[in-house]
């Protein structure tokens, strides 16, 4: 995992650890934008020594996170086995044997795949797998061409590329026939679209159900705190606050546990809630890594 900077050496007299003005000097400039930030980063202080007790644990728990709807999936699919033969054969038209050693495949990988990536064992490798059976599975169950599936998965997807960013921090791997990228190259490349991709959750959510005052204000709010993880704006503070506005609609919107076991919508809120578990996770390894280099964050430690 990523080295965890703590919050030593921050306040350096009157000059930033990243060689700009200290945040002293800009509290002396009464401009909006600085009070803005003055304020952000009074926030962002409270925030690392709130979180300074967990963050060794917080690439543990991302990880895990992130791989928690494949291993929910993997033991759905066996515990409703019949079920999913039924729907792949008569639904899916696909032939009896074929729809055997699909859900076998799915099962294997899933399981597999996401204990190498908690066990932080081969994670280029186990990241690849769960892409595989995310395309798979899509094309299996018909749900290439289901937007809200497409969304969501694209954002599963960002969660993993950035499990695999942060594998490429401890160890060299250059996947074979491709070209040798510097570490430092790859890891940043894929903290880009690993932070785009985690958005689409989000953009799903905006776009399905009914809108209410509270709908709009938090779908305003998670808007600008998407807009700022893609550009890497404050992008811990903004990780921070999707994690907050996710975990809390996910737990009041999918709450499974209280319906029915035979109630209609309590698969699909099931795997709702594990699927924005995941998100969740990626957002989480965000807020340990960083934004990465091609952020405004990292630009302005430059400038």
């Amino acid at each position: 995992m990523a080295q965890i900077r703590g919050t030593a050496g921050y306040h350096l007299g009157n000059q930033s650890p990243f060689g700009g003005p200290s945040r002293t000097d800009a509290t002396d400039d009464p401009s909006p934008l600085a009070a803005i930030r003055e304020q952000t980063s009074k926030i962002e202080d409270w925030l690392d020594t709130f979180s300074d007790p967990i963050k060794p644990y917080l690439p543990a728990i991302g990880r895990f996170l992130i791989v928690v709807t494949f291993l929910e999936d993997a033991l759905r699919i066996i515990t409703q086995w019949n079920d999913q033969l039924i729907y792949l054969k008569d639904y899916r038209k696909i032939w009896s044997g074929v729809t055997h050693l699909f859900l076998i495949i799915n099962v294997i990988a899933m399981t597999s795949c996401s204990i190498l990536i908690i066990g932080r064992k081969y994670s280029e490798y186990a990241v690849g797998g769960l892409i595989g059976v995310v395309i798979l599975q899509g094309i299996g169950y018909g749900l290439v061409f289901d937007l809200n599936f497409f969304l969501r998965n694209l954002s599963v997807m960002g969660g993993l590329l950035m499990v695999l960013s942060d594998s490429w921090v401890r160890k060299r791997f250059a996947p074979a026939g491709l070209p040798t990228l510097d570490e430092k190259d790859r890891k940043m490349y894929f903290q880009l679209a690993g932070r785009v991709l985690l958005i689409f959750l989000f953009i799903g959510f905006v776009f399905r159900g009914d809108w209410s005052i509270w709908r709009i204000t938090v779908s305003l709010l998670g808007f600008v705190a998407c807009v700022m993880v893609v550009v890497g704006f404050k992008a811990k503070w903004s990780a921070i606050m999707l994690v907050l506005i996710l975990s809390i609609f996910n737990l009041i919107v999918n709450n499974f546990w209280t319906l029915h076991p035979h109630h209609p919508h309590k698969d699909f809120a099931k795997y709702d809630f594990f699927q924005i578990l995941s998100i969740v996770g990626g957002l989480l390894l965000l807020v340990n890594m960083g934004p990465g280099q091609f952020s405004v964050d990292e630009k302005k430690k430059v400038y």
